[in-house]
């Protein structure tokens, strides 16, 4: 139906702004933090990736507990995004202070940002015409966001090392402002909490939700793995300015936005379990194969195969939660996902960086590869083991249009 597929662009919306701002920070990341205050581009960068992505894990669960209460998703999307705005220009135009809090206003925003991308996930889950297909528009949304941000933020460095940070500011007030207006489709109030502990309930009482839960925590180490140790590596190993390493990037993020949405059809048709289980163990593999590529165009061709087998499982993976998850928890369900992946980020951000100082960045890199294939390996028999009939496809019983 029209209306749905209104409510469908206008959600996808503030899910690409909050992320493009995001990504179009990652390109300079250790000349940023230098800018900062900051000192070492692994140690620094840590911190301040880090932060906000602590800000995610704690608050992701409390803005879908107080969004289930009020029964609307809209109002506080919209604050989430202007609090975000307000941290990302606080960042632009702070004097020179201790790093220490340079690293809590970016918690701040982290904390802010994680309401107006998480809710409008949900909001998108809540909406009619095949899980697959809202996943997929959220994933192009995601992918679109960071496949554009990396580029688009490498070449806003050229203007200043912290305009990505206005520019920032600048979109998620636009998202703010607009979300004030959207035509809610969701069926948020249904009594349930977004907290952690009704995570932890939701997954005791449907076991099955931890093995999605699980790819989202290893897709999500390697994304934060890329925005730092991948950062460093390129601009070590090809000596990339930030332009140079944000047009590198979007060889990733740009296939893996313009596939989502067909891949997430596709997983309604055939099911969840292949793309799962298959885009995951290709993924890992390529993901080992960008460290030993010799070249930049090499580099970018790996890169663009890591975007499109994550485009594979990642609608199916997110979808695949939607599948299991009961009518009135699915606010909460998602919630625990997004504090799933955004440990597994901020554990790709602090591990991988620790791996990289430690082992070196070839070493690191085949870690983390290795993770993401152990993982679909040994969940494979979890994933065949999932009821067909919950979990493949519901195009018959989602014919209300789109």
């Amino acid at each position: 139906m029209g209306r749905h597929r209104t409510a469908r662009g206008a959600l996808a919306g503030v899910v690409f702004a909050v992320l493009f701002a995001q990504v179009l920070l990652y390109p300079g990341v250790p000349e940023l933090v230098a800018a900062l205050g900051g000192s070492g581009p692994l140690d620094a960068g840590r911190w301040f990736l880090g932060a906000e992505f602590a800000g995610f894990v704690l608050f992701a669960g409390a803005w879908g507990a107080v969004s289930d209460r009020a029964g609307r998703r809209g109002p506080f999307i919209a604050a989430g995004a202007l609090g975000g705005a307000v941290g990302y220009l606080v960042l632009a135009g702070i004097p020179a202070v201790p790093f220490w809090a340079v690293v809590l206003v970016r918690f701040i925003q982290g904390a802010a940002t994680i309401g107006a991308f998480s809710l409008a996930v949900a909001a998108l889950m809540d909406l009619s015409g095949g899980s697959g297909r809202n996943m997929g528009a959220a994933g192009i949304a995601i992918g679109l966001g960071t496949g554009l941000g990396a580029p688009v933020g490498g070449q806003l460095y050229a203007l200043g090392v912290r305009a990505p940070l206005v520019a920032a500011a600048g979109l998620l007030t636009v998202a703010g402002v607009a979300a004030l207006k959207l035509d809610e489709q969701t069926d948020a109030g249904g009594g349930v909490d977004g907290h952690l502990l009704a995570v932890v309930r939701t997954v005791r009482d449907r076991p099955a939700l931890s093995v999605p839960f699980a790819f989202g925590f290893a897709d999500r180490f390697t994304a934060g793995f890329f925005a730092l140790v991948g950062v460093a590596f390129f601009q070590a190993r090809f000596g990339l300015d930030a332009g140079g390493t944000g047009l590198l990037l979007g060889a990733f993020f740009l296939p893996f936005a313009l596939l989502q949405y067909p891949l997430g059809v596709l997983s309604d048709r055939v099911g969840r379990v292949g793309p799962v289980a298959v885009g995951s163990f290709a993924y890992g593999l390529v993901v080992v194969g960008v460290a030993l590529a010799p070249t930049v165009t090499v580099a970018a061709i790996v890169m663009a195969l890591v975007g499109a087998f994550g485009a594979l499982c990642a609608p199916a993976t997110l979808a695949l939660v939607n599948d299991l998850a009961a009518a009135d928890e699915r606010g909460t369900a998602t919630g625990g996902f997004n504090i799933v992946g955004s440990l597994g980020f901020l554990a790709g951000v602090v591990g991988g960086g620790g791996l990289a100082a430690r082992f070196g960045f070839v070493d690191a890199f085949l870690l983390a590869g290795a993770l993401e294939i152990l993982l679909a390996v040994a969940l494979l028999p979890a994933l065949l083991r999932l009821d067909g009939d919950r979990v493949a496809t519901f195009a018959g019983d989602q014919s209300g249009g789109d």
